[in-house]
């Protein structure tokens, strides 16, 4: 998978409109210490302000965060966030919406949690993070032979608590989540695009992990370009790459600079 070519570059900052979708965490950032930690980062709040102020330019954030946690992180108008992978989207006027109802999803997630904290009671090494919409279970510093078991365990919890066709379980490296169906990136990018189209836009996606790789596969089949964020050559639904996260600030700079 090739770096991104300067011809592909060079294309986009001359087109009329881009729409560009941007994860957040190991894309626009380093992982934090904690899912849920805000770290407030004056350059990157600098660059998506100036990146949205372009009039080419439609910024869209989307993150596995929840929608709150993201509008701490990237407190600029003029954006669309997705937060819960498109379960909380607040429009650029200030508009949030969601296709789902809290009252239905939350009474689901209390149960999955109070599982999941049976299943974590003594350990180290894990967090346990809810989100609102959703609740995910990390591993990250927990033992590999450990973490392995007790994700395992949490699944098959999971899918005994959680009735048929309403909620998703995403898993990860050292991770699981339970989520809504519609907690989605490539649904959400097709939504976002389908009601409120922007005539002759090129979709723009940016991601680095396996919840991006459903994006990849909708803005490639809409034309789109796809770019991963990884230090090395990887399988991917994407069609380009990027190092690290600032490499993803370095090339968003290209689309910065005034007409």
């Amino acid at each position: 998978m090739p770096l991104v070519p300067d011809a592909v570059t060079h294309h986009l900052v001359n087109t009329e409109a881009i729409w560009f979708f941007l994860d957040y965490d190991g894309t626009l950032a380093e992982f934090a210490p904690t899912p849920d930690t805000i770290i407030l980062d004056p350059e990157l709040i600098d660059l998506v302000s100036r990146l949205a102020q372009h009039p080419r330019n439609h910024v869209v954030i989307v993150s596995g965060r929840s929608l709150n946690n993201m509008q701490a992180l990237l407190p600029v108008p003029g954006i669309l966030i997705a937060g819960t992978y498109g379960v909380e989207v607040r429009l650029p006027d200030g508009t949030i919406l969601h296709p789902a109802d809290f009252g239905d999803i939350r009474p689901v997630l209390l149960k999955i949690i109070q599982s999941w904290e049976g299943i974590l009671s003594g350990r180290q090494g894990f967090y346990l993070e809810d989100k609102g919409w959703a609740v995910a279970m990390h591993a990250r510093f927990a033992g590999e032979s450990e973490a392995d078991e007790v994700l395992e365990q949490a699944r098959r919890a999971g899918q005994d608590l959680l009735p048929p066709g309403r909620f998703r379980i995403l898993g990860g490296y050292r991770f699981l989540e339970v989520s809504p169906v519609y907690a989605n990136k490539g649904k959400t990018v097709e939504e976002i695009l389908r009601r409120f189209p922007v005539p002759g836009a090129v979709p723009v996606y940016v991601g680095d992990d396996d919840k991006d790789e459903e994006a990849f596969q909708v803005v490639r089949r809409m034309g789109g370009v796809t770019i991963v964020v990884s230090p090395v050559d990887m399988a991917s639904n994407a069609e380009f790459r990027l190092d690290s996260p600032a490499a993803v600030r370095a090339w968003l700079e290209n689309f910065t600079h005034p007409l």
